[in-house]
C-alpha cells in the first residue's frame, strides 16, 4: 500500500476534510476551492483506489484509454491530471454528458463505443497508452480487459474495478473476484487487488501489467 498520488492530485481541505482533488472546471457539483475540485470516493472507483492507498502506477500526463466512461465523473478527473485521454461509452445519454465535459478538456476525447468491441474504435486510439481504467457494468468484465490489452504499453498498467453483481448477482462477490482475476491472468500480471465495500459495496480494484 502507498499514499503516491499521481501529479496534478492533491489532498487538500474542503469542509474541514481532507479529500483527495485535482484542478479543472467542475462536473458533478463537486465542492472547489482555488480552481481545484473534490474527487468524490463515493461516485468515483479510481478514486477509491486512490484514497485507500493502492499503488496505481500513476504519475501524471500519461496517455490513458477509459472504458465505461459514463457521464464523465472519474474521467473528467483523470484528464485533469493525465495526458491524452480516451473516453468509451456505449449509452448514448450519459455521452452526451460526457462531450460537454471534454468541451473544457482540449486532452478529453469521448467514443461513443463498446467496449466489448475495441476493434470500431481501433482507428482512432493510439497504441502504447499507458494506463487502461476500466469501470465498465457488463458481464465478462476479464475479456473485455483481455481484448483492449491491444493497445497497452509493454510497461503499461490496467487498473480495474470489477462489479461482482454485473457478472452475477446471485454468486458470493468473492467467488466472482477469483473467477474474473483468474481469467485476466491469461493477459495480465495481477500486482495488487483490494476490496472498495468502504466506498462501493462488492466491487474490487485490480491493478494489473501485461504479460
Amino acid at each position: 500500500m502507498s499514499d503516491s498520488l499521481p501529479e496534478g492530485v492533491e489532498r487538500r481541505r474542503f469542509d474541514g476534510r481532507e479529500r483527495l482533488a485535482t484542478r479543472g472546471a467542475t462536473v458533478y457539483g463537486e465542492p472547489t476551492d482555488e480552481g481545484w475540485r473534490a474527487w468524490d470516493a463515493g461516485r468515483s472507483k479510481l478514486g477509491a483506489m486512490l484514497e485507500l492507498g493502492v499503488e496505481t502506477g500513476l504519475e501524471g500526463g500519461e496517455t490513458v484509454l477509459y472504458l465505461g466512461a459514463a457521464s464523465g465523473t472519474t474521467v473528467s478527473h483523470v484528464a485533469d491530471f493525465a495526458g491524452p485521454t480516451y473516453a468509451v461509452e456505449f449509452a448514448p445519454r450519459p455521452v452526451r454528458d460526457l462531450v460537454g465535459v471534454a468541451e473544457d478538456r482540449q486532452n478529453l476525447f469521448p467514443l461513443l463505443k463498446d467496449a466489448r468491441k475495441p476493434e470500431t474504435y481501433a482507428h482512432v486510439v493510439e497504441s502504447d497508452v499507458d494506463c487502461i481504467v476500466q469501470d465498465v457494468a457488463t458481464r465478462g468484465q476479464a475479456t473485455v480487459a483481455l481484448r483492449n490489452g491491444r493497445f497497452l504499453a509493454d510497461d503499461g498498467v490496467l487498473l480495474a474495478a470489477v462489479k461482482a453483481r454485473s457478472e452475477d448477482v446471485l454468486e458470493d462477490p468473492a467467488d466472482v473476484f477469483e473467477s474474473v482475476t483468474d481469467e485476466l491472468c491469461e493477459g495480465y500480471e495481477i500486482l495488487e487487488t483490494v476490496r472498495l465495500d468502504r466506498y462501493h459495496d462488492d466491487h474490487l480494484g485490480v491493478v494489473a501489467k501485461p504479460k
